[in-house]
């Protein structure tokens, strides 16, 4: 246990003392928000409003929270797989640089090297993801609050949930990676992509349907979907409240994504912790193989 917790310790210490990948993964969530409330935050409004009954009127706080929450879900959902993908560099860098070598040939056990990336990885994300959470509610204050004290803290969980399934899928990818020009290669293709398959730069509703059949087998997908209904839940709520019919909010979950259909069958928040929580354990147990077959190897 000892020499977990110094693996642990050393692996989350040269994290936040490599300004490269500190900052990298830092600075991902604040210029999303940036970007997001800038240039975003006006077509999404214009979107709403498009899609409501012009006979009610709307109080601009209420679009404003619920473009908030719209933006908030968005920049959570990716910025946890991303920031994940950063902070689990630290493994790939150890075997380019062949720190790795030297930690093989001494006493520690090949298992607990691979738990020392993996929860010294957890912790750097959740460090930061939970700051990139606070900096988002801190955002919807500001613009319009509608979330309840339940809603906050089923974000937090969700931002839990994301944190351990980026790291698990961080860590398979990065098993395979040995040099700096692969990070590079990895990080860029992560860092413009995954937003777009996990439904959180783009609803998936405004993809062609075999495209979202596709995405309805990843379970990132349905990460962003718990974000999006536990961000935008109280606005849509108090929408209803104030004279939207229940068919339009509906439309409106199905359109910003808040409901999935998996098969024409729609899922609910209970099955999207299920998918999610199943795709972790599904991924660690593999990370765990693919470390007892080197060993063996």
């Amino acid at each position: 246990m000892k020499t977990l917790l110094y693996l642990i310790k050393r692996n989350v210490k040269l994290f936040f003392k490599d300004k490269g990948m500190f900052f990298t993964s830092l600075i991902t969530p604040l210029i999303l928000l940036v970007l997001y409330a800038t240039f975003l935050g006006k077509i999404y409004r214009d979107s709403f409003t498009a899609n409501l009954p012009a006979s009610i009127p709307i109080p601009d706080q209420l679009l404003d929270g619920l473009v908030g929450g719209q933006l908030i879900s968005s920049i959570l959902a990716v910025s946890c797989v991303t920031v994940s993908f950063c902070s689990n560099f630290l493994m790939v860098q150890d075997k380019a640089i062949g720190t790795v070598k030297d930690l093989r040939i001494s006493p520690v056990h090949p298992s607990l090297l691979a738990i020392g990336y993996y929860v010294a990885t957890l912790l750097s994300s959740l460090l930061i993801c939970l700051s990139a959470a606070g900096l988002c509610l801190a955002y919807v204050a500001s613009v319009g609050w509608y979330l309840s004290l339940t809603d906050v803290l089923l974000l937090i969980l969700d931002v839990f949930l994301l944190v351990l399934f980026g790291t698990a899928l961080s860590s398979i990818i990065n098993f395979f990676l040995s040099t700096q020009g692969q990070i590079s290669a990895v990080g860029t293709i992560i860092s413009s992509g995954y937003g777009f398959i996990c439904g959180a730069y783009m609803p998936i509703a405004s993809f062609g349907e075999g495209l979202q059949t596709v995405i309805s087998f990843l379970p990132g997908t349905y990460g962003t979907s718990l974000v999006r209904n536990h961000a935008m839940r109280g606005a849509l709520a108090e929408m209803e409240a104030s004279g939207i019919p229940h068919e339009v909010i509906e439309e409106l979950r199905d359109v910003l994504d808040c409901n999935l259909y998996f098969f024409g069958n729609q899922v609910s928040e209970g099955g999207m912790y299920a998918i999610l929580g199943g795709a972790v354990l599904v991924l660690v147990a593999l990370y765990v193989i693919l470390h007892a077959i080197r060993r063996h190897a």
